[in-house]
């Protein structure tokens, strides 16, 4: 076998060699000068290092109540009577059942459960990490129907927008960390200074301990997974506290993360979730033993979070949605087509209730008509119901203020072709929908262009030119700034001034929130929340980071030593500052004058 044959084997074993981090050194290897030592490092680490099969295991579905179906006339998730939480499915009224929301003291037990499980698990290879990530991965592509199902009966999504939302992130997230994660995570050498050459640094991350996140309800299953793949790959322990709204899937996914972890031998207590009624959910963001927060939710609910877990001083990561825009450059004529799928897909996905989801679609002058005529016949053609186009949104309890809202638009001149209120299913009368609604000619000034809708409503506004100020005018108006996407040719000046201009946590060029779907830092500005997760900087954020200064040549005796100017009891102030001085000059000056000067107050004074 010839140097380029064995490069071109290696380069093909791919995803197995993509895995670790010798991919590369080992490559280097394989050189004329080297090929013999490459090929049996090559099946050393082939019989070593090579990936650990995944391990199959069972989880079965929540059990919905026994007999015929029962549909609720008012479905709520509060029972008269009863501290219960009452889970009901959006698209049908139909019960799911009653869960017992946590206590203080059950949120107590949870966290030392988490803890005890932590001082074990903190202690394992990323190898071992990386095991119970590609089982629990194997388990989620074996069991994707199921998974989607209980996903499209808690929440009222649709089967395709469950697959798209639930299972593609959450495979490509443990997929990710598999092949990453221990990359992001390994110790790092730093620089060191002219002064401190006889110091080697470095950062290492360690795990923080039991860490929580506070999911909200739009992804039942990635929502709840996605911080509990980040926490163990990083060494913690998680309590997920899930929304009250999809309750009844949580015992499900959550088993599915713990099977993996029973299925190579280790605590299942590591990770917990918890349910519970708002004035208890405190007590988790407050307490002592958590020691990372992570919210995914609104800015009013935020602040709570926030004020609760400055009382333990308790780090907090925010995604407090968006408004996200499209801007549609006029350079973007040739390519409307593709550009409308796109506008659907990103206005209607899961009923408009997705956090990264276009809530405006900005165009310009040249666009505008074109785009508008191209999207009125679509959107008034799609039909409701979870086996259709549109699922059902989660409750009633915003269809007042989205009436309001477009009532507010078209009052102040913008134009409604299509929806605009709730709907009446005929075959689910105690199922939430909401008509999918498009409105036109909105202005930066309308209620509905700075509030954040969550629903199946797109809008649509025209600027006043197709530079990249008045594109950016509209776009950047509101305070919020999670994600955003930009459309038009490649080359075009306006589309990269727009992508540099635009206030958002992440930019997708002529896509749609893929920046999400490749493991991207994920976070926004403003009104849109703060810190990151997902890719290397969600992963560190779940790590104490450490940073280490130690001797480079202690074995030589080379260690510092203060200088007799600089000792306490000092004995002469000014000769002291000027030796002190002098290091600052020997050590930055910028020229070698400098350098020098220092080396004579250094001498003078010593």
């Amino acid at each position: 076998m010839g140097v380029q044959d064995l490069e071109t084997w290696v380069n093909q074993l791919g995803v197995l060699f993509q895995e670790f981090p010798l991919r590369e050194e080992l490559q280097a290897l394989i050189k004329p000068a080297a090929l013999t030592t490459g090929i049996a490092l090559l099946f050393v680490y082939l019989f070593f290092v090579r990936s650990d099969p995944p391990v199959r295991y069972t989880v079965p579905a929540p059990k919905l109540p026994e007999g015929e179906p029962q549909i609720l006339k008012h479905p709520s998730i509060k029972v008269e009577g009863s501290s219960a939480i009452q889970c009901y499915a959006p698209a049908t009224g139909q019960l799911l059942g009653l869960v017992n929301p946590s206590t203080p003291a059950g949120l107590d037990r949870a966290i030392a459960s988490a803890a005890e499980a932590q001082k074990k698990w903190s202690q394992t290879t990323f190898r071992e990490r990386r095991a119970v990530l590609r089982t629990m991965l194997q388990h989620v592509l074996d069991n994707q129907e199921q998974i989607c199902r209980v996903s499209s009966l808690d929440s009222g999504k649709t089967m395709l927008d469950a697959q798209l939302g639930e299972i593609l992130v959450t495979t490509e997230k443990l997929q990710w960390t598999i092949k990453h994660g221990e990359k992001a995570l390994l110790p790092e050498k730093r620089p060191t200074n002219m002064l401190m050459c006889y110091k080697k640094n470095k950062v290492i991350y360690e795990p923080l301990g039991v860490v929580a996140a506070l999911v909200s309800w739009n992804y039942p299953f990635h929502n709840l997974v996605g911080p509990i793949i980040s926490a163990i790959f990083a060494g913690n322990g998680i309590v997920v506290k899930v929304s009250e709204q999809t309750c009844w899937s949580a015992a499900y996914y959550t088993n599915i993360a713990r099977g993996a972890l029973v299925a190579h031998g280790h605590d299942p207590a590591l990770i917990q979730s918890a349910v519970c009624w708002p004035q208890v959910a405190g007590h988790l963001t407050s307490h002592p033993g958590i020691s990372h927060v992570t919210f995914i939710g609104s800015r009013p609910v935020c602040h709570h979070v926030a004020a609760s877990a400055a009382k333990s001083l308790t780090p907090v990561v925010a995604e407090l949605g968006g408004k996200d825009a499209a801007v549609i450059c006029d350079s973007a004529k040739g390519d409307l087509k593709r550009i409308a799928d796109i506008m659907m897909r990103g206005s209607f996905q899961a009923a408009g209730q997705n956090c990264i989801g276009i809530e405006r679609i900005i165009c310009a002058p040249g666009v505008y008509d074109k785009l508008v005529e191209m999207l009125a016949p679509r959107v008034k053609a799609l039909r409701l119901g979870t086996e259709k186009d549109v699922g059902a949104v989660i409750s009633d309890n915003s269809f007042v203020r989205l009436e309001s809202l477009v009532q507010d638009a078209v009052q102040r001149g913008a134009k409604l072709l299509a929806g605009g209120q709730r709907y009446n299913h005929p075959d689910h009368p105690s199922g939430f929908y909401f008509t999918p609604t498009l409105l036109v000619d909105v202005t930066r000034d309308m209620a509905i262009a700075q509030e954040e809708c969550f629903g199946p409503i797109m809008t649509i506004m025209r600027a006043a030119s197709g530079s990249a100020d008045d594109l950016l005018n509209l776009a950047n108006a509101p305070d919020f700034g999670l994600g955003a996407s930009v459309y038009g040719n490649d080359s075009d000046p306006v589309l990269r001034a727009v992508v540099k201009g635009i206030r958002s946590g992440g930019v997708a060029v002529n896509d749609f929130a893929v920046f999400y779907a490749v493991q991207l830092p994920f976070g926004g500005v403003g009104g849109s929340g703060y810190g990151r997760f997902a890719g290397e900087e969600g992963l560190r954020g779940l790590c104490n980071i450490k940073s280490i200064c130690e001797d480079r040549f202690g074995w030589l005796g080379v260690r510092t030593a203060i200088p007799p100017p600089a000792q306490y009891p000092v004995k002469n102030q000014d000769g002291a500052w000027r030796f002190a001085r002098g290091v600052v000059r020997l050590g930055y000056s910028l020229g070698i004058g400098g350098m020098v000067e220092g080396i004579l107050d250094v001498v003078r004074n010593g």
